[in-house]
């Protein structure tokens, strides 16, 4: 077996406002430089996080700053994985309108977790779509 070695798991708890996203661009700044991500590595991770906690804000907690969001974060040596979790109701993350469908093309939003699933290795919905988890392969520049 390949060394694992697992670091603590850090929280982020951030209030349902836009403003909230630039603490989650700073996150990701702050592991692109600490694991020496490649380019497109950081990307996918700042695009797919940052969708998430817009998601978590205005549709789970539609946009109540009293509401948080909690971001964590854990790593191996070969992933890193996101938790975002929302106080809201949550939702059938089965029951999805398909972005590419003729009729969605138009629309302003929507886009979101169809992004998120073509960017991360494998993104998990839980506790009723109240939480998600996005995971990444770690790939080395």
């Amino acid at each position: 077996m390949t060394d694992t070695k697992t670091q603590p798991n850090q929280t982020l708890v951030i209030s349902s406002q836009p403003a909230s996203i630039n603490l989650v661009e700073k996150l990701v700044d702050d592991l692109r430089a600490s694991l020496d991500l490649n380019e497109d590595m950081y990307g996918n991770m700042l695009v797919a996080l940052t969708e998430a906690v817009t998601n978590a804000i205005y549709h789970g907690n539609k946009s109540d700053a009293g509401k948080m969001i909690h971001v964590k974060y854990a790593m191996t040596t070969e992933q890193i994985t996101f938790s975002v979790t929302d106080e809201g109701p949550g939702f059938d993350f089965y029951d999805l309108p398909d972005p590419t469908a003729p009729e969605n093309l138009e629309k302003p939003s929507g886009r979101g977790i169809f992004l998120m699933k073509h960017l991360a290795d494998q993104i998990i919905f839980g506790d009723n779509g109240r939480t998600v988890e996005i995971i990444f392969n770690i790939h080395h520049s």
